[in-house]
């Protein structure tokens, strides 16, 4: 291993370090989605892999 790897190595886990605090403060305080969200996220989810599957069907 070389100087760099072992530098991006040991960032990295800073990074997850110095992360991993806010990101549990963020997930606990962060507002529950509702049906309506949920519907609003899959039926455009749902048009684009219909959209796809319909692309594969035509060639």
């Amino acid at each position: 291993m070389d100087w760099l790897k072992i530098g991006s190595a040991v960032f990295l886990i800073a990074m997850i370090v110095f992360l991993w605090p806010r990101m549990k403060h963020a997930v606990a305080n962060s507002p529950k989605g509702s049906m309506s969200d949920w519907m609003g996220f899959i039926v455009p989810l749902a048009a684009v892999i219909g959209f796809i599957i319909l692309l594969i069907n035509m060639v």
